[in-house]
């Protein structure tokens, strides 16, 4: 009994801090898109676009694959896992933010042609599920890199400090840009986090016994 109710307290208490954090962001949408705002300052601007590109989640999954190879061909299986995971954790709460973000449909703060607000799937007799001035919130981009940042955390708390200066770099970007709001970044790190942690449960051990298994047979088909 002593573990779930520690459960539903750590739940409750997250989604209260997760409540206030995301309504003071909300309040803080206006003057923070003003004051980050890198559109008008062509050494910012292009400073945020490199930072925006690195957070793709094809970027992301491109470099997770290739170091992972490139340890498990080292003969370092148990690094190549964790890179391995560290990658999947971020393709997979850039996903979950993706999907939200197709529902609620919020105006990016760029989009001026109608009143910015929630529009949901459908608006003026049109499908909007996909557009991307509809795609708000939460942050796709956000959302990976908080989550790439949240699993080296948890695999390795030296390299999780560097990563979370990259999760800055690339939620910074986003706003930078005009492509999202700061609520729209808060949401996905609020999201990605306890994602991270639910992943590391779920798939860790399992990805690194895969790994484990494939370096052997690598080994075996070498000698």
């Amino acid at each position: 009994m002593v573990a779930p109710r520690k459960f539903r307290l750590s739940t409750l208490l997250w989604l209260l801090t997760a409540g206030a954090v995301l309504g003071l962001a909300w309040l803080l949408d206006n003057r923070a898109g003003a004051a980050l705002d890198a559109t008008h300052n062509p050494t910012l601007k292009n400073l945020a676009w490199w930072c925006s590109k690195i957070g793709e989640g094809w970027v992301v999954g491109a470099a997770g694959i290739f170091f992972a190879l490139a340890f498990l061909l080292a003969n370092r299986p148990p690094v190549a896992a964790k890179i391995f995971f560290i990658a999947l954790t971020s393709e997979l709460t850039g996903l979950a933010a993706t999907i939200l973000r197709v529902l609620f449909g919020r105006t990016r703060p760029s989009n001026h042609d109608v009143p910015q607000g929630f529009y949901g799937v459908w608006h003026d007799g049109h499908w909007i599920i996909g557009k991307f001035a509809f795609s708000s919130f939460p942050s796709g981009h956000a959302a990976s890199a908080v989550g790439l940042a949240a699993a080296v955390w948890l695999v390795h708390r030296g390299w999780g400090a560097v990563a979370m200066l990259y999760a800055v770099a690339v939620m910074w970007s986003r706003i930078a840009l005009q492509c999202h709001h700061l609520s729209d970044v808060m949401a996905s790190t609020l999201l990605s986090i306890p994602l991270a942690v639910l992943l590391k449960r779920l798939l860790l051990t399992s990805v690194e016994f895969q790994f484990g298994n494939l370096h052997r047979a690598l080994r075996k088909k070498k000698y």
